[in-house]
């Protein structure tokens, strides 16, 4: 089944969603949402949701950033595969992720949640969640604010999971069941290895099952194949030890 295109009612409005189905096999399968990066819903986003699907799930992608319009409307407009293009692409998108506050990012969680439970072909039961650069702020806090719902969390060369602030996602960690696999980039600015040490004292403190990597020689946005940061060693780990994860969690 080709992935196809939904739309959610949202905490503000109506949210477009990718939905990645698997290629064979009968359902029901269990559930997993796919938190995209700055740069948006797009076709590496649609290759990444339906090469997991393919292990055997349903992946919901939402376009996270719907206040802001329609994902081919805040797509990137140029090539990112140059340090240039990327840069480029950058300075549109990351406004947007500031503008994504938890205030708003919880309620639309809540959505997405409900959206991925009431889709064809998702089993009842746990589901999980993966996020990449700013989407994986948005996987642990789904995982944080749905205990009961998440058993599996990952997250790939994320930024800024450790920070000072009152509503760092962090925090939530104590309230969560969940497995954790987080995969870091390498001399990540948005993720420092003070940072990540500290993440993993949390889950070590919250007594929960994770791993907790700093992927050597990988940069921020690794998975990304239609960037300059793309890095095909660390983007096949991260594939193993996701599926790894997912599998054990919600098939095991």
């Amino acid at each position: 089944m080709p992935i196809e295109s939904i739309e959610i009612p949202a905490a503000e409005g109506t949210a477009e969603a990718l939905v990645a189905h698997p290629s064979t096999g009968s359902g029901p399968f269990p559930g997993v949402i796919f938190y995209m990066d700055a740069f948006g819903l797009r076709p590496r986003i649609q290759e990444m949701a339906q090469r997991i699907a393919d292990w055997g799930y349903v992946v919901l992608a939402p376009n996270v950033f719907y206040r802001e319009g329609k994902a081919a409307e805040l797509a990137p407009a140029g090539d990112m595969s140059t340090d240039e293009g990327r840069e480029a692409a950058g300075k549109a998108a990351f406004p947007r992720v500031g503008r994504l506050t938890s205030d708003k990012a919880l309620p639309d969680i809540d959505a997405w949640v409900s959206a991925l439970r009431s889709l064809d072909g998702v089993a009842p039961g746990p589901i999980g969640t993966t996020g990449y650069c700013m989407g994986a702020r948005l996987a642990v806090r789904t995982a944080t604010s749905h205990p009961d719902d998440v058993a599996a969390c990952g997250g790939f060369h994320a930024g800024g999971l450790v920070t000072e602030e009152p509503d760092s996602p962090h925090l939530g960690l104590k309230d969560a069941k969940a497995r954790f696999v987080f995969g870091h980039a390498d001399h990540d600015r948005s993720m420092a290895p003070e940072a990540v040490a500290r993440l993993g004292e949390t889950l070590k403190d919250a007594g929960l099952e994770a791993s907790n990597e700093i992927y050597k020689g990988a940069p921020h946005g690794y998975t990304m194949a239609d960037t300059s940061a793309f890095h095909p060693e660390a983007t096949e780990r991260h594939f193993t030890e996701l599926r790894a994860l997912l599998d054990g969690a919600l098939k095991g």
